[in-house]
């Protein structure tokens, strides 16, 4: 589908993700650093009160050995960063590509709304004819005249609302992928591409593979590395220095050595490492909420479709047809002085309002659908035609 392809290549929300995982990687380079050389320089006695020259010159090379992994630990936690990056762009192509279809489905919607709001506005059209030639031959009374005029100018009233809407839902589903006018066609007959429902049990078997819940699985990876990263912190960081030093009134040159440990680091660092392993400690409940979630959601969605598809094969099968039939005999005898006008726009009525519900009915199953399909990560609805102008 033109659509989905369109937004997943330009929409900008998942063009963020590439500025997030250059920066990650920007992370990871860092965090492989190894701790650094430093040069120290140190000048004493330069100048003393008995004015006789004392100096000592000392240069050094000093550093930082870190103990217990430390680097390593680092590394893992900007690489499972990294990871906890990609199932989170995952979900937001599932919810991007969730919305293309509800908008998509919006716009077959209101096309044949359109359609049928063009139909009804022809039908009163004719009517006002009809009606007319009654009340020229004297068969009917004036106000039935004023009554189909006034009908008329409603449903031309209604075929200009349901034209601005399809322009917005147009241009809705255009706003996708950045366009600002929306330059193509649909085919109205995906509208009625219902497919045959999933077992629930089956569906819910495939949600369990929705990247929503993978996430926490990448989540707890990440919480794993930082508790671990906390843990390494408490290890001692071993300092240590080394260089010459050089007396200017011997002209002697020596070497000099020193180390430096600091003391209680596990103390100090253990309010990190608590909160660390809280936090990993959250996932679980947390995936449980999620996992209730989407057995609700889903749940909601899959009865929801089941209704709107029994409702599109009812109006399909048993009631529009019944309502044509209604209307042809309201017609019928209406010509004939059998029934009055008000049976005639009655019948007229209702089976607009039935065309309409199915209309209705068969978006909320494609609707529906989409939703399954976000909560799956697994297609179900079929593809639908749309091609640029």
């Amino acid at each position: 589908m033109e659509a989905i392809d369109r937004t997943l290549n330009e929409n900008p929300q998942l063009a963020v993700f590439r500025f997030r995982d250059a920066a990650l990687r920007g992370r990871t380079l860092s965090a492989a650093q190894r701790p650094p050389l430093r040069v120290r320089g140190e000048l004493e006695n330069l100048a003393g009160s008995s004015g006789a020259p004392d100096t000592e010159l000392t240069v050094a090379l000093s550093s930082v050995i870190e103990l217990g992994g430390q680097r390593q630990a680092r590394i893992n936690a900007a690489q499972a960063n990294t990871d906890l990056l990609s199932i989170e762009e995952q979900v937001q192509a599932l919810d991007l590509l969730g919305e293309v279809i509800r908008r998509y489905v919006d716009v077959l919607a209101a096309v044949e709304l359109v359609g049928l709001a063009t139909d009804s506005a022809e039908i009163a059209r004719e009517a006002v004819s009809a009606v007319n030639r009654r009340v020229k031959s004297a068969a009917a009374p004036q106000t039935e005249l004023l009554r189909a005029e006034a009908a008329l100018a409603e449903a031309r009233l209604t075929l200009q609302a349901e034209g601005r809407k399809l322009e917005y839902h147009k241009r809705a589903l255009a706003a996708l992928w950045g366009a600002t006018s929306p330059e193509f066609n649909v085919d109205t007959r995906a509208l009625y591409r219902i497919e045959a429902g999933t077992d629930f049990s089956e569906l819910y078997a495939r949600a369990q593979e929705n990247p929503a819940l993978a996430r926490f699985a990448s989540e707890e990876r990440l919480r794993a590395m930082e508790v671990r990263m906390r843990e390494t912190e408490s290890n001692l960081d071993v300092g240590w220095a080394v260089g010459v030093r050089r007396f200017q009134t011997t002209d002697e040159t020596t070497l000099v050595a020193a180390i430096e440990v600091p003391l209680f680091s596990a103390r100090r660092n253990a309010g990190a490492v608590a909160s660390a392993r809280a936090e990993l400690e959250r996932i679980a409940a947390d995936r449980e909420v999620a996992r209730l979630r989407i057995y609700s959601h889903l749940y909601r969605a899959y009865s929801g479709r089941e209704q709107a598809v029994a409702a599109v094969n009812s109006f399909d099968q048993h009631v529009i047809p019944a309502l044509r039939a209604a209307l042809q005999e309201a017609e019928k005898g209406y010509r004939r002085g059998r029934y009055p006008y008000l049976e005639l726009v009655s019948a007229r009525r209702e089976l607009m309002v039935a065309k309409r519900a199915k209309i209705e009915s068969a978006a909320a199953a494609l609707r529906y659908g989409a939703e399954i399909e976000q909560l799956t990560a697994a297609p179900l609805l079929p593809a639908a035609g749309m091609t640029s102008k």
